[in-house]
């Protein structure tokens, strides 16, 4: 019994990850039935301006407390990814609105590898350290299940971000309006909708949440590099597709799903293999649940909620 909690409660914290990236592509799924591939690597930004925000700032103001320190970076990285996902938005995707479905399909493709090589050249190859500011160490034991801060603090903050995001999607003006423009956008335009503005808005929110989970992400694994977003990526689509792409608490559901199935299924593949087989195995998990949705239940788990458009 303590073993199971135990892989829950790790289940949970990067289940709670990969639910806020994978919100990002259902949300620009939602609107504009686009995969939007390059969203593993606003994941990277984030978490590498936020690292380098932390370093700038604590060798400036030698002795600010390390939370401190980690509201800064994040304040930081957030608005740097929206300003990111606004650009994405506006020069690669919105020329492309009425193409051919392939055509923004390898431009988000291209996207995410130009993004890799600008962060290889702007921070390097190498694997760059991304300080742990709230404690590792885990607290006393309740019910022999051990949990560190740092993921106590990571299930939290994600649990927040997702209750608030619901709450804007569906008591919101703005929410209305991306409801509005997920059923049909010209429609939506007809009757006074700034589709384009709104379009834009998701993608910037998205990519908000995108740069929450990086420095998370960093945090969790003390560690940060040019393509640190690829595996994170592929997880949350696979999230996203697990619950429903195109549907919000699809994202969410999905998104902790995985990281279950991927905690304990690493658990007790290193268990039954009596250690032969590590946690590095647990990628396995991700994508064969990917397959087995594609081919037995396309819809997700909560179906999806997206309209066909005229």
């Amino acid at each position: 019994m303590e073993s199971f909690l135990q892989q829950l409660i790790n289940g949970l914290v990067s289940g709670s990850i990969y639910a806020l990236v994978a919100l990002g592509y259902t949300m620009v799924y939602g609107i504009l039935g686009l995969i939007n591939f390059a969203h593993g690597e606003v994941l990277m930004v984030g978490a590498m301006v936020a690292l380098q925000t932390i370093l700038l700032v604590s060798s400036i103001v030698p002795g600010l407390p390390p939370l401190a320190l980690l509201a800064i970076g994040t304040a930081v990285a957030i608005p740097t990814c929206m300003a990111l996902g606004y650009l994405i938005e506006r020069i690669a995707y919105r020329r492309l609105r009425n193409a051919p479905r392939l055509a923004p399909l390898i431009t988000a493709i291209g996207v995410s590898f130009l993004l890799q090589t600008l962060a290889m050249i702007f921070w390097g190859r190498g694997f760059h350290s991304f300080p742990q500011l709230i404690d590792t160490v885990p607290l006393q034991p309740v019910a022999g299940v051990f949990i560190a801060p740092l993921q106590l603090f990571t299930i939290v903050i994600a649990f927040l971000v997702m209750a608030v995001l619901m709450l804007l999607i569906n008591k919101t003006r703005m929410g209305r309006a991306m409801r509005a423009v997920a059923e049909n956008h010209r429609v939506a335009g007809l009757m006074g909708i700034n589709a384009n503005g709104i379009i834009a808005a998701t993608f910037v929110i998205g990519s908000a949440l995108a740069a929450l989970a990086g420095v998370l992400f960093a945090s969790n694994y003390a560690i940060a590099h040019y393509s640190m977003g690829f595996t994170p990526g592929l997880k949350a689509f696979t999230a996203a597709v697990l619950g429903g792409i195109g549907n919000i608490p699809g994202a969410m559901v999905g998104g902790l799903v995985l990281g279950i199935v991927e905690s304990f299924g690493a658990g007790y593949i290193e268990t039954m293999t009596f250690g032969f087989l590590n946690s590095s195995y647990q990628d396995i998990f991700a994508f064969a649940i990917l397959g087995a949705v594609l081919v037995f239940r396309p819809s997700g788990l909560l179906g999806e909620r997206v309209a066909d458009r005229a």
